[in-house]
């Protein structure tokens, strides 16, 4: 989530920053309504990551919700630092301005400490088994 919070606030200060036809690109609709989906996966994802450490707290078995917060979170990271580069346009892709490293990062986390298909099958395992 950290990942995809640090993309959300570079692209939201660069679509702040930039200007096109004389006002900031955080203006037009196409950059607001994925500034907007960037900032509502974040939270869904982070409230994810809450509710599963909140059941761990409560000493309940967190497996499925365990595996759901990793799948989503790393998903969605993924997909905002692609958006950030997006916004970013051209500058995006070049190492000077971070959306680029954000993007090559989030990449690792649907790989590490288990990929998202590993997470999809731990997660519908759990589901048939509380079936």
């Amino acid at each position: 989530v950290g990942i995809a919070q640090g993309a959300y606030e570079s692209a939201l200060r660069y679509a702040q920053e930039r200007q096109q036809f004389g006002k900031p690109i955080s203006e037009f609709q196409a950059i607001q309504f994925k500034l907007a989906n960037m900032a509502t996966q974040i939270d869904a994802a982070r409230l994810l990551m809450y509710r599963a450490a909140w059941l761990k707290d409560q000493g309940k078995k967190t497996t499925k919700e365990s595996s759901m917060a990793k799948l989503f979170a790393s998903e969605i990271s993924v997909n905002v630092c692609e958006e950030a580069i997006q916004v970013h346009g051209g500058y995006g892709y070049t190492k000077d301005y971070p959306p680029e490293k954000y993007w090559r990062d989030s990449k690792l986390c649907t790989i590490g400490e288990g990929t998202s298909e590993i997470q999809r099958m731990i997660i519908a395992r759990e589901i048939l088994r509380q079936a």
